[in-house]
């Protein structure tokens, strides 16, 4: 995860980061286990808005972008960002053939909503 990290931090640019790529023949084995919904809740939500389809992945998108920010500049804690995306996705009224107007709407709608969700939204 170094190399991806990295590429994440130094965007646009790739420098070399001097590790050995991966063998997956050295690796020899890879562990798969089912995605724990438990522990990681916004796993649920983003299968729940794929499955629906329509306006609410983008919804969702955009509930998690302000959410995430939001937690970035210390207005709320980590566990605010499931809780205020879950609202969003709860009051959505779902497009289900939508429009690319429709998108758009739906991703400033759901924007809308963290917003004023947030500051009534108890959150520890």
């Amino acid at each position: 995860m170094r190399t991806p990290i990295q590429y994440a931090l130094t965007y646009p640019e790739r420098p070399n980061t001097g590790l050995n790529r991966i063998s997956l023949l050295e690796l020899g084995q890879l562990t798969f286990e089912p995605p724990d919904e438990i522990r990681f809740p916004s796993l649920r939500l983003a299968r729940h808005a794929g499955m629906e389809g329509g306006t609410l992945p983008a919804a969702l998108n955009a509930a998690n972008e302000v959410a995430v920010s939001l937690f970035l500049n210390r207005q709320i804690p980590l566990s605010g960002i499931t809780r205020l995306v879950e609202h969003v996705i709860e009051i959505h009224e779902n497009t289900v053939t939508p429009t690319l107007d429709d998108i758009i709407a739906a991703d400033r709608e759901a924007r809308i909503q963290v917003e004023r969700y947030k500051d009534t939204l108890v959150l520890s």
